[in-house]
């Protein structure tokens, strides 16, 4: 999963934006000034950021220059300004490219997918990876260790959804929401027997599950710890 820092102080912005990056599989994570951009972005890497030049504090610019001193991470800028003499100094800063406010969240998606594409020569597939485990989004694969795994379609929904949902607990009828929404015509029982079919296919032990996990009272989560 890709990790995007995103650094933007106004809240009607960041709110939708973080929410269409989830949306695209994204892993995202926000900074509401350039202190705090610095702040985390010292604390673990990024495959790119999405700063926003006018902050209070210290503005985008400065972040960018600081960031170039250790790191050549992929930078896209985000303006309101138009005037050319800002690209330019933003550009001799090391930004890679910028995108203007207004934007419709869609456009800004397609123009990261595209970033993201040409910076780390990605296919057009979103691959969702856990450990020894991966998953391929358009062709319905599932590897783990190298070695594919046989899924009906109903398992490969559900977890896929688990899988882009990871660290949360979602209850059976949140599960059967992402994974297919109206098309479902079973109980919310039949939801544990995938769960379990599901563990038998990915996990080394099933009764000793790590990927799949249940939190009884609550739902399945997936991976690491919960939030």
């Amino acid at each position: 999963m890709y990790k995007i820092l995103v650094v933007e102080d106004e809240p009607e912005i960041s709110q939708v934006v973080m929410k269409y990056l989830k949306i695209n599989g994204y892993e995202s994570t926000l900074a509401e000034n350039g202190f705090e951009a610095l702040e985390k972005f010292s604390e673990k890497e990024y495959h790119l950021i999405l700063l926003d030049v006018m902050m209070p504090g210290i503005d985008g610019f400065e972040v960018l220059a600081r960031i170039r001193e250790t790191s050549d991470v992929p930078i896209l800028m985000v303006t309101a300004k138009q005037e050319e003499i800002d690209r330019v100094k933003g550009f001799d800063k090391g930004a890679d490219d910028y995108v203007t406010k207004p934007f419709s969240p869609r456009e800004l998606m397609g123009r990261i997918k595209v970033f993201l594409k040409r910076v780390y020569n990605l296919s057009d597939e979103m691959v969702l990876i856990e450990d020894e485990l991966k998953l391929y989004a358009s062709s319905m694969k599932v590897y783990k260790g190298g070695q594919e795994i046989d899924m009906t379609a109903t398992e490969f929904k559900l977890l896929h959804a688990l899988m882009r949902h990871r660290r949360q607990i979602l209850t059976r009828d949140q599960l059967i929401e992402l994974a297919f929404g109206e098309m479902y015509e079973g109980f919310d029982r039949n939801i544990d027997s995938y769960i379990k079919r599901i563990r038998q296919k990915i996990e080394s032990d099933p009764k000793k599950p790590v990927y799949l996990r249940t939190k009884y009272g609550q739902g399945y989560v997936f991976g690491g710890e919960t939030r």
